[in-house]
């Protein structure tokens, strides 16, 4: 009897945990998400280049890159529990100071939130690992799915918010705040169920042990280029399809339906994914579907629009979920997943943090948006090579 409510007591907080992390994700990219449908009212207030609307992408993946290896170190000190409830706490100042109407407070804040979604984005698979290893593939479709839900959320509602009530762009993405502030009351449980773990080894000789492994870079190339081809689109979409001839609503609204349509391959890919010790596979018939889509938004005489950024969109967020998975799975404990995960994330987001930038440029550049996305179909052949490599069986 003692046992039974012993167990009865564990499954509870497993369900609170589980709730706090699809809080903690819903949070991980409405403040990125609702920059891309924003961006020609920025433009047009603040009168600045694509190069630097791009940094509005860029900046958080710069924070990714350089803060993800710290994310450790934070861990050890004040447990996973605390560091996410601090993260919480910097990504709501960072979306209200970026609102302020001055464009340092615009950067400023941007670089705030970035900092603090790099510790939500590496902490995740760690979580994952910890409390829900038995079933990795199923825990991390949800909260993957989840950020995708966030993403399109903020894709959607950011230009009506703007436009038919009344907020301008500074006070749509103010209103991400909101959300995050609920998050920080949901997770603060966690601030005393999540204990603090000793260390079993120095973190700087961790780093340079998981450095040497080809599988962690592999892992940790893939997800960048995942990850940069998700930034791109994720900034620059509207805009391809507005220097087309739609509206602002209307590119708002592709981009929520490519996010949309994420939540799905975030759900259904991890989970396949999960069942196979090898996913190369699912590598190859990911990469397939995203050549195809890019064909077709490079190409829009082939179909309707809808199709081509659905299929764009369905690979990404299999792919993110995926590159997330194989963190957990190429893993063999707590400790070393959440080591290779600040470095995949660390990495992988210095690599995309060029994405949004390159593209910007390279049509500031060209005039047209023909040889960007012939450069996304590149880097998708180079996404298949690493991600065989990294989809093979094997630990790191």
């Amino acid at each position: 009897m003692p046992e039974s409510k012993s167990h009865g007591h564990k499954k509870s907080i497993n369900v609170l945990l589980f709730i706090g992390i699809l809080f903690v994700a819903i949070n991980l990219r409405p403040a990125l998400a609702s920059i891309g449908p924003l961006i020609e009212d920025i433009r047009e207030a603040t009168g600045l280049s694509s190069f630097m609307l791009g940094l509005l992408t860029t900046l958080p993946l710069i924070a990714f890159g350089a803060v993800s290896t710290l994310a450790p170190i934070f861990t050890r000190r004040f447990g996973i529990g605390g560091t996410l409830l601090g993260a919480l706490s910097l990504l709501t100042i960072g979306i209200i100071i970026r609102s302020i109407d001055w464009i340092p407070a615009l950067y400023f804040g941007t670089l705030l939130f970035g900092i603090a979604i790099a510790f939500g984005n590496v902490l995740m698979p760690s979580l994952t690992k910890s409390e829900f290893s038995s079933n990795s593939g199923f825990i991390t479709s949800l909260y993957s799915a989840t950020m995708a839900v966030g993403a399109s959320m903020a894709a959607g509602l950011s230009v009506p918010l703007a436009h038919h009530y009344n907020l301008g762009w500074r006070g749509s993405l103010r209103v991400w705040a909101i959300l995050s502030i609920v998050a920080f009351f949901v997770w603060l449980p966690q601030l005393w169920k999540l204990k603090k773990t000793s260390s079993s080894r120095s973190y700087f000789k961790a780093l340079k042990h998981i450095g040497g492994s080809r599988l962690a870079w592999n892992v940790a190339i893939f997800m960048g280029l995942q990850s940069l081809t998700f930034y791109v689109i994720l900034a620059w979409l509207p805009a391809i399809l507005h220097s087309r001839g739609h509206d602002a609503e209307f590119s708002g609204w592709m981009l929520s339906i490519s996010q949309a349509t994420g939540i799905f391959g975030s759900l259904i890919i991890p989970i396949l994914a999960g069942r196979k010790s090898d996913q190369r596979s699912i590598v190859t018939f990911l990469i397939i579907i995203e050549v195809i889509g890019l064909f077709g938004l490079l190409f829009p005489q082939l179909g309707p629009v809808f199709l081509w950024v659905s299929l764009i969109g369905f690979v990404l967020g299999g792919t993110f979920g995926l590159a997330l998975l194989l963190i957990v799975m190429r893993s063999s404990d707590t400790e070393s997943a959440t080591e290779l995960s600040g470095m995949a994330q660390s990495i992988g987001y210095l690599i995309a943090a060029s994405g949004p930038i390159i593209f910007g440029s390279l049509f500031d550049f060209t005039g047209g948006w023909s040889y960007p996305l012939m450069l996304l179909i590149v880097i998708a052949s180079c996404k298949l090579y690493v991600g065989l490599a990294a989809g093979r069986p094997g630990k790191v």
